[in-house]
């Protein structure tokens, strides 16, 4: 029987960013006992968790282990150990987002494979396995300048991203398995923070405009409502919509996208978590998208 008290419900949460410390905050109003794994102390939601838990996030068994100790489990980042997610669902453990849908968004090759296979418009690209191969793409004029190389792991917050413009800059190339994506002319960078839950409901937040620090790599500032047509927020929302319908995902999954200089709306990357482009929802919205998570996994 679905439980619908969330009084002494325990939930999980891997990582205690900042992320994690906003979502603890909402759970805290609703009678829920909070744990958070993390491998500092000093980690910003270890201060005002119920219980604070010190492992790392990709151990296997302080995964597991974590897993173990709770109710619901979800996360505030993506670089977790799926081994570990995968055998505490064989076991009977609730983990949402599910582990296989966040498989396939820690692995950039995998997230544009999908976009393709259901016709989600996305920038054109090529998979390589090594830098070597990539040199070779070029020798071979596989790949054309400019381009943009992604690591297909591990990369965030503006990390595992190379703009490479030209042959100066192969200086700059990564080392290890790449989604090279054709460089997008970028008129404005946009978001859709969505949430699903088990019922199948879904709601969507209106479209937010990010504006990024060009040094770090970072979102700066927000505006809301964006500055897009009604054309292009339909959009947005439309794909936004699809994508967690498609992945048959429970919880909150933010979808970035480009705005081209042709007035384009295609998909860069999808996060199966609260977001930087959601903070706005704290004050601007009756409902924040820290709240909205904890609605949609509880179902």
């Amino acid at each position: 029987m679905e439980r619908l008290v969330t009084s002494n419900l325990k939930l999980g949460i891997i990582a205690g960013g900042q992320l994690g410390k906003m979502l603890i905050q909402e759970a805290s109003k609703w009678d829920i006992i909070t744990y958070v794994l993390d491998n500092s102390e000093d980690c910003p939601a270890g201060s005002i968790a119920s219980h604070y838990i010190k492992g790392n996030n990709v151990d296997f068994d302080s995964v597991y282990q974590f897993g173990k100790m709770v109710d619901v489990l979800t996360f505030e980042i993506e670089n977790v150990n799926i081994e570990a997610l995968k055998k505490l669902k064989s076991e009977g453990h609730k983990i949402v987002p599910d582990p296989e849908i966040l498989e396939l968004i820690q692995d950039k090759g995998l997230q544009k494979e999908f976009y393709c296979k259901h016709g989600i418009p996305t920038s054109f690209y090529k998979i390589y396995e090594s830098e070597a191969a990539i040199l070779n793409g070029i020798e071979k004029v596989e790949i054309n300048f400019p381009f943009v190389q992604k690591l297909r792991k591990g990369g965030y917050d503006g990390r595992g991203v190379a703009v490479i413009n030209d042959k100066n800059d192969l200086v700059k190339l990564l080392k290890g398995a790449s989604v090279i994506e054709e460089k997008v002319e970028i008129e404005k960078e946009i978001a859709v923070i969505v949430a699903r839950n088990k019922k199948g409901e879904i709601k969507c937040y209106p479209v937010v405009e990010m504006i990024f620090d060009t040094k770090a790599n970072l979102v700066d500032k927000l505006i809301c409502p964006s500055s897009i047509t009604v054309e292009q927020s339909e959009k947005a929302i439309t794909f936004a919509s699809e994508i967690i319908e498609l992945l048959n995902m429970e919880g909150l999954l933010a979808v970035e996208f480009f705005v081209d200089t042709k007035g384009g709306v295609i998909v860069n990357e999808i996060a199966p978590r609260p977001h930087n482009s959601g903070h706005h929802t704290i004050e601007s919205i009756i409902t924040s998208q820290f709240e909205q998570h904890l609605r949609a996994i509880l179902n």
